[in-house]
């Protein structure tokens, strides 16, 4: 896939992830902008790593968002009662995947959230 294929892919996967959880506003999607943009330079610098660009990303826009004191995405998978989000695994690696860390589950795959 080419760079900007590999970068817009990461886009769509985190967008629909934000969607699916209500977080696709202006501010929330400038958040993901940002974070895509800023990618650019990593994957200008390692065109090997593109296979984590987009779990890269999502963990961009997550470390964002907790630093607005936004949570995202919040786990709805556990019987957890606490509030918690999602985390994504492997931090750095292939077919990223959103997990509770708390239950120890997996809940889906980056850019399949309900």
């Amino acid at each position: 896939m080419s760079e900007p294929g590999i970068l817009l892919t990461a886009r769509a996967l985190v967008l629909h992830d934000l969607a699916a959880r209500g977080f696709d506003d202006a501010a929330m999607v400038s958040a993901l902008e940002d974070a895509v943009a800023e990618r650019q330079w990593w994957l200008d610098q390692w065109p090997d790593g593109a296979e984590h660009i987009a779990g890269l990303v999502a963990q961009d826009v997550q470390d964002r968002l907790t630093d607005s004191g936004v949570r995202w995405p919040r786990c709805t998978a556990c019987d957890d009662l606490n509030d918690h989000e999602l985390r994504i695994e492997p931090e750095l690696g292939p077919d990223p995947h959103w997990v509770c860390e708390r239950a120890g589950i997996s809940v889906s795959r980056l850019g399949q959230l309900t």
